[in-house]
C-alpha cells in the first residue's frame, strides 16, 4: 500500500504548522515549549506528524546522503556523499541534522501527546503507540550521538525543565526495554482506536509485534556491551504474549504519497513524500545522481546476488528532466551483454575521479537516428552504476523495521547460543529470502526465483566458523538495510561487518580532513555548549573531554 488517506494527511499538516520551526538556533527553545498552546490538539495528529517526519523531512534526511551512506560505503560519487562522509569532512550543521530536527519537532510532539494521554483510561492504546514510537525516534538520536537528553527531554513546558540532563546511553537503552515492555502490555485490541497511525492503520496486534521486535534489535545492539542483559531482554521479548514479526506483512513501513519533487522553501516543511527518495534522486539529478559505492556494488556482483541489477542500473541521463527520472535511457543490459568494464565509485572518490574509459553504445546510435536531442553516443560516466529508478519515487515507504531484519537477529542469537526455536541456518536463509521479497513487495523489483535464491544461499552460506557466520549474517543485514541508513550504520558499527577500509586505502588520504579512520559517531550541535552547557559538558567528560567523532558510543565495543 502506497497511499495515505486524507484523514491522516490533514491532521499532520495542521500539526506541522504548530510544531515545525525553520530557525535552527531556536531548536532548544522549541523543544521546551508547548507545541499546541491548547489541550484540544488530537494526539493522533501528533503521532502522524512524527511518523511522517521520520523520512519526510527534506532537511533532516540530508544527513543520510551526506554521512550515513558514505560511512557504510553503500553510496559514493555524488558530491554531497563524497564531500562530507567520503572525505571525512566535519560540518557541524550537517552533522547535527537529526538532533536539531527531531528534538524540536517529532520528539516534542510525542512527549506532549504522551503527557496528555497518560492518565486517560480511554487513551491507553494511543499512549502506548506514542511511547513505542518515541523510543524508536530516540534510538535514531542516541545511536548517532551517544549520550543525549531523554528522561527530561521535552519537559520544559510540562515541568519547567529547561536544561535536560544528558542520560548515558546505557541508561537510555535500559529505559527502552522497560518502556517497550510496558507499552506492549498496555496495548488492548478492545481499547481506544488509534486513528493517526500511518504505519499499521491502528492495528494493535502489529504494534505489539513491533514493540517486541524492537526489543530484539536493541538487545542485539548492546550484546557486546552487556551480554547478560542483552540475552535476557532478547529471550524475554521472544516469550512476550504479543509475539514478534512473523512475515513481511508485519513490516513497519511509513506510507507516503506521490508528490512532485521540488526543492523550494515549501518542500522542507512538506512531510507527505519520502524525502530520502527525493535526495537520492537529487536536486541536480542529471549531473549529481546517486551512485553506488564499489564496496556494495562489487560485493553484490561478485557474490552473484540476484538483486544486483534491481538496485544498480546504468543510465544515460542526457534527456532526464529535473523532476522525474522517467526519461532515463537504460543501458544496463547492453553493458552486461558487451562485457563492458563497470566502474563503481571507490570510497572517497567523486564520480569523475578517475574519468571512465567508456564505450560506443549501439542503443544511443539507434536513438540518435530519430532524436536530434541525442548528441553523443560514446558513453563514459554511464558505466558507473547508479541507484535504480525504483528507489527514487516519492511514495516509497520509509523503513522502520522488517521481518527480514528479525530473521537476521534471530540467526545471530542462535549463533550466540541464546534460546531460540530455530537454527542459525534456518533464520539466515529466511532472512535472505525475506530481504529479496522485500524489494519485490515494496519497490516493484522483479521477484527472485526459487532457483536463483537457492543457488545464491548455497554459494553464500554461513561458512565453517562462528566468525564467518557472523560476517555472513551481518553482511546480508547491511544489504537489507540499504533502505534504512540509520540502522545500517548502527549495525555495521556494532557487528564490525562488513569490514570496511578507510578511503585512505584507496588513495584519498590527503583529502581526509577529519582523520583517516571511518567515524563511529557524529558530533553534538555546537549550540548545545551554550543552551545546555552542563549536560553537554557532563557528556563530554564521559567521552574523555572532547567531542570526537572517533570516540565510540557505549554499545560500540567491537
Amino acid at each position: 500500500m502506497k497511499t495515505i488517506t486524507c484523514k491522516y494527511i490533514m491532521p499532520a499538516l495542521l500539526t506541522l504548522g504548530l510544531a515545525v520551526s525553520s530557525c535552527s538556533d531556536r531548536y532548544m527553545e522549541n523543544l521546551n515549549s508547548d507545541p499546541s498552546k491548547a489541550n484540544s490538539i488530537d494526539p493522533n495528529a501528533q503521532l502522524t506528524t512524527a511518523q511522517l517526519q521520520t523520512y519526510g523531512d527534506l532537511g533532516m534526511v540530508e544527513i543520510y546522503r551526506n554521512y550515513h551512506y558514505a560511512f557504510t560505503q553503500q553510496l559514493m560519487g555524488c558530491w554531497n556523499t563524497t564531500n562530507y562522509g567520503g572525505r571525512h569532512t566535519q560540518d557541524n550543521n550537517e552533522m547535527s541534522r537529526i538532533w536539531t530536527s527531531f528534538y524540536p519537532n517529532a520528539f516534542k510532539n510525542l512527549t506532549d501527546a504522551m503527557y496528555r494521554t497518560a492518565e486517560d483510561p480511554e487513551s491507553k492504546n494511543i499512549n502506548a503507540v506514542l511511547t513505542i514510537y518515541r523510543v524508536y525516534m530516540m534510538s535514531l538520536i542516541t545511536d548517532v550521538y551517544g549520550d543525549a537528553p531523554y528522561s527530561e527531554a521535552g519537559l520544559g513546558y510540562i515541568d519547567a525543565v529547561y536544561n535536560p540532563r544528558y542520560d548515558t546511553q546505557e541508561e537510555i537503552y535500559h529505559s527502552f526495554f522497560e518502556e517497550l515492555r510496558e507499552a506492549e502490555a498496555n496495548l488492548d485490541p478492545a481499547g481506544d482506536r488509534v486513528d493517526g497511525d500511518i504505519i499499521y492503520g491502528g492495528d494493535i496486534a502489529k504494534w505489539k509485534k513491533l514493540a517486541n521486535s524492537l526489543r530484539l534489535r536493541f538487545a542485539m545492539r548492546i550484546s557486546d556491551a552487556d551480554q547478560e542483559k542483552a540475552q535476557q531482554e532478547f529471550e524475554d521479548a521472544l516469550a512476550a504474549e504479543g509475539g514478534i514479526f512473523a512475515d513481511g506483512a508485519d513490516d513497519a513501513l511509513i506510507k507516503y504519497i506521490e508528490v512532485a519533487f521540488s526543492f523550494g522553501q515549501d518542500s522542507y516543511s512538506d512531510y507527505r513524500k519520502n524525502a530520502m527518495s527525493q535526495l537520492l534522486f537529487g536536486n541536480d539529478p542529471a549531473n549529481n545522481p546517486g551512485y553506488l559505492c564499489s564496496t556494495l556494488f562489487n560485493k553484490m556482483k561478485d557474490s552473484g546476488d540476484p538483486r544486483t541489477y534491481s538496485i544498480a542500473r546504468f543510465y544515460c541521463d542526457d534527456l532526464m528532466s529535473a523532476t522525474s527520472p522517467d526519461n532515463r535511457i537504460d543501458l544496463t543490459q547492453e553493458i552486461i551483454d558487451k562485457n563492458i568494464a563497470m566502474a563503481p565509485c571507490e570510497p572517497g572518490a567523486y564520480s569523475w575521479e578517475p574519468w571512465p574509459t567508456g564505450y560506443e553504445s549501439d542503443i544511443m546510435k539507434a536513438l540518435a537516428e530519430s532524436n536530434p536531442s541525442i548528441t553523443r553516443t560514446t558513453m563514459e560516466r554511464e558505466v558507473e552504476p547508479k541507484l535504480a529508478n525504483n528507489f527514487l519515487k516519492s511514495d516509497n515507504p520509509g523503513v522502520v523495521m522488517t521481518y527480514a531484519e528479525v530473521n537476521f537477529l534471530l540467526a545471530e542469537a542462535a549463533l550466540k547460543g541464546w534460546t531460540v526455536t530455530g537454527t542459525k541456518e534456518e533464520y539466515y536463509e529466511a532472512g535472505v529470502r525475506a530481504a529479496m521479497d522485500f524489494l519485490t513487495d515494496n519497490y516493484g523489483c522483479g521477484k527472485v526465483s526459487d532457483d536463483d535464491f537457492v543457488a545464491f544461499v548455497e554459494a553464500n552460506g554461513l561458512g565453517h566458523t562462528d566468525e564467518q557466520a557472523k560476517e555472513a549474517i551481518n553482511t546480508q543485514a547491511w544489504i537489507l538495510h540499504f533502505h534504512n541508513p540509520s540502522e545500517c550504520w548502527s549495525n555495521v558499527r556494532r557487528s564490525g561487518y562488513p569490514r570496511l577500509k578507510s578511503p585512505k586505502e584507496y588513495g584519498f588520504g590527503s583529502f581526509l580532513t577529519g582523520g583517516d579512520e571511518i567515524p563511529v559517531r557524529l558530533c553534538y550541535p555546537v549550540l548545545e555548549s551554550s543552551y545546555n552547557k552542563k549536560g553537554y559538558e557532563d557528556a563530554l567528560s564521559r567521552m574523555g573531554g572532547t567531542d570526537s567523532w572517533n570516540t565510540p558510543v557505549w554499545w560500540d565495543v567491537y
